[in-house]
């Protein structure tokens, strides 16, 4: 036994840079996992709405369930973790769970599965759906049943001498997540472009899910290698239920016990001691003193997790030319997670270092409320750009007013008169910009005769003037625009034909398709750079023309009548302007990202590790838990405020926000204020000792024995003596018969 208990203690012991070895196992782990989980969400919402057809509301809806259901579940492997498995068979058997619904999604997105006609298309979408659904619901209970054991059992392996390192822990342990999140955003969308397949080649969503598959069965494998070393915790009972329903009953004690007559008590847990004994009540008020302090912390999220969503609409409206680079608006979130690698250990070893030597008592709920200060900041500075981003933005019609301009297509001056709006329309050239009309309004071309046109309200149309062939006079034909900016930074293009027959209109994979005479091409999405445009007619002629594009712009290229084919075509083809292209770079959102991920490492590492270091020995996993149930009450606060505010101004929307998390960081400040800070092994020691009571009884279980022994012992002493004195008659007995 003492052999034992000195191997445990060695292993224990078993340090690198006075780090447990354990620990690298799950960092490690974690990255894999991170890599696995990020790397499969940055492509989701496009295999949905590409390779599933689904439209993009239904696309986005089943998105953010799966993202709710990843930080529900938390809570269910809490329970299991603490009450059932222990944190260490949790996180292998729910990872199991979770590489064979990363394994389901890869299988799912092969298209040559059901594509039995072998034309590309699956014949059987609801094979696909199906599974995608089964691996979605696995990862999701996968990744949420280990998110709060992962933490905590990393903190498990540390003693109670080594409280730097596990502070150190946190911070390394939340840079591993980030790193595997950079990496993966960066690398999925590449492996999701490539094209791949047995009967046709299609964009390879399989090898985009693969690759996170591969990396969760290399994370499994990596946290089981690691067992032999690990400091494992036994669960201790279903520990939720216990606090659940001693919470209850002290409520409903203290409800039974309103009235003035009795005695008024220190803590409201402490109705519960009828019932349930004190190292329990001790361990729900510390459990209830932290949960208390959640309470404001979804704002922070709320704020936060819009990088994906209101920040990357942002950066569709902005410049992202960065000269080598070309950013697309999507990409912009990957500057959160490279700031991260950077201040993670700059403030770990600059920041807090300094303020220490200032003697200033930087306490992590100080910093707590630092972080989410920073976030406002954040906010308020996606404000100040957005502002300058609305300066530079058409002004689409809103639901009550339509809007139109005009394009002359005949090869002479023209004089149009729309409403009150008299000018000259030079050939092959459009007016300046949209006119606004509330209501119908006459139109006069040139000497004709006044026609009336109604709008619909809320649209952008462009009348394009022809020549009538039958009498020679003007006359209009009427094309929807787009009325909003180009999503994710692409450029909307179309072609206006006047060319006297059918042209076919080609920029790279991409196909504007046969044009007619006096037609219009439908809007096709081109990416920012030099666009290529090859036009071609059915007699084999070609002409090549280049237009170099920005972002968020909307061009319609205009081939006269008298465009001909030859080496000087592409001079004749006009630009008209339908939306400017984004002038406004996105190198200022970098300020915004700065701030908030500022926010983030002082906030988020010190929760963790406030989380766990205020946490009862048997309930540390329910606060991980909690901890992320506060990320999923964040998410659905930004639905609510989104939905009930109503703001017409995006930039009113973002001081909103700002404003509401500042009100929350007050009052966090006032709560953080009054928190006392525990030891909780200090607590459980001290609750964990008998009542005086109990020490008395027990002492008078052992007189008692003690009493008992003593009789027994007299007892046999004196069958001792009778055996030695019966002993000494038979020997004298027999001396006279010898005798």
């Amino acid at each position: 036994m003492a052999d034992k208990d000195i191997k445990k203690a060695k292993k224990k012991s078993a340090t690198i840079c006075g780090y447990p070895i354990s620990i690298f196992f799950i960092v490690v782990n974690e990255f894999c996992e991170r890599f696995s989980y990020y790397g499969m969400r940055a492509v989701l919402v496009l295999y949905f709405k590409y390779f599933l057809r689904w439209d993009d509301d239904f696309a986005t809806t089943i998105y953010h369930t799966f993202v709710a259901l990843c930080y529900l579940t938390p809570i269910l492997g809490a329970i299991v973790a603490d009450s059932w498995l222990g944190k260490f068979k949790t996180i292998v058997y729910l990872s199991i769970v979770y590489t064979l619904g990363q394994v389901i999604m890869a299988i799912s997105a092969i298209h040559d599965m059901t594509d039995a006609n072998k034309d590309g298309t699956p014949d059987n979408m609801t094979a696909h759906v199906a599974l995608s659904m089964v691996g979605l619901l696995l990862i999701a209970l996968g990744t949420g049943g280990i998110k709060p054991c992962v933490a905590a059992f990393g903190g498990d392996q540390f003693q109670d001498h080594q409280e730097k390192q596990r502070s150190a822990f946190f911070s390394i342990f939340y840079l591993s997540i980030n790193a595997g999140s950079l990496l993966s955003t960066i690398i999925t969308p590449i492996l999701r472009a490539q094209e791949c397949g047995i009967h046709s080649q299609q964009k390879c969503y399989p090898l985009a899910f693969g690759v996170p598959a591969a990396l969760m069965v290399a994370a499994l494998i990596v946290f089981i290698v690691g067992s032999g070393m690990y400091t494992k915790t036994a669960p201790q009972g279903n520990i939720l239920v216990k606090v659940c329903k001693c919470i209850g009953y002290a409520i409903k004690n203290r409800f039974r016990h309103r009235g003035s007559e009795y005695p008024k008590r220190t803590h409201w847990m402490d109705w519960a001691e009828e019932k349930y004994n004190k190292l329990l009540i001790a361990q729900v008020k510390m459990v209830v003193k932290v949960l208390f302090l959640y309470i404001p912390l979804p704002m922070f999220w709320a704020l936060f997790d819009q990088q994906g969503s209101r920040w990357t609409l942002q950066a569709t409206t902005m410049d992202g030319d960065f000269g080598i680079l070309t950013i697309q608006p999507d990409q912009m979130q990957t500057v959160n997670p490279i700031l991260i690698l950077v201040l993670v250990p700059v403030v770990d070893s600059v920041i807090y270092p300094l303020i220490a030597k200032c003697k200033l008592n930087f306490t992590p709920l100080k910093r707590m409320t630092v972080g989410m200060f920073l976030a406002a900041l954040a906010f308020i500075a996606a404000a100040l750009v957005q502002i300058q981003i609305d300066k530079t933005l058409p002004q689409f019609p809103s639901s009550t007013v339509g809007q139109v301009k005009f394009i002359n297509m005949i090869n002479k001056p023209l004089d149009v008169q729309a409403g009150s709006n008299k000018f000259n329309l030079q050939p092959f050239r459009a007016n300046e910009d949209y006119l606004n009309f509330d209501e119908p309004f006459e139109l006069t071309l040139g000497s004709n005769e006044t026609n009336q046109v109604s709008l619909v309200a809320g649209n952008r149309s462009t009348g394009v003037i022809v020549q009538d062939e039958s009498n020679s006079q003007p006359r209009a034909l009427w094309f929807v625009d787009i009325k909003s900016k180009p999503e994710q930074g692409v450029n909307a293009i179309r072609f206006l034909n006047g060319f006297g027959s059918v042209l076919n209109v080609t920029a790279g994979n991409l196909q504007f398709g046969n044009i007619g005479k006096n037609n219009m091409s439908d809007y096709v999405s081109v990416p920012k750079g030099l666009a290529q445009f090859h036009i071609k007619n059915g007699a084999g002629e070609e002409c090549n023309y280049n237009y170099d594009l920005g972002f968020g712009s909307s061009f319609t290229f205009i081939i006269p009548t008298t465009f001909t084919f030859g080496p000087d075509c592409s001079l004749s083809i006009q630009p008209v302007i339908d939306i400017k292209p984004n002038t406004i770079h996105m190198a200022w959102q970098i300020p915004q990202y700065f701030l908030i991920t500022a926010g983030e490492v002082i906030f988020s590492v010190t929760g963790l590790e406030f989380a766990y270091s205020q946490a009862p020995s048997n309930m540390k996993s329910v606060l991980q838990a909690g901890w992320l149930l506060t990320v999923a009450v964040g998410n659905i606060i930004v639905l609510i405020v989104a939905e009930a505010a109503t703001l017409s101004d995006q930039w009113a929307e973002y001081i909103l926000f700002a404003s509401l998390l500042l009100v929350v960081c007050f009052i966090f400040a006032i709560m953080a204020h009054f928190y006392t800070y525990i030891d909780p092994a200090k607590i459980e020691a001290q609750f964990a000792e008998k009542d005086p009571k109990d020490k008395e009884k027990e002492k008078e279980k052992e007189k008692r024995k003690s009493v008992e022994m003593t009789k027994k012992d007299s007892i046999e002493h004196c069958n001792e003596d009778r055996r030695s004195s019966d002993s000494s008659s038979d020997e004298e007995e027999t001396k006279q018969t010898k005798i």
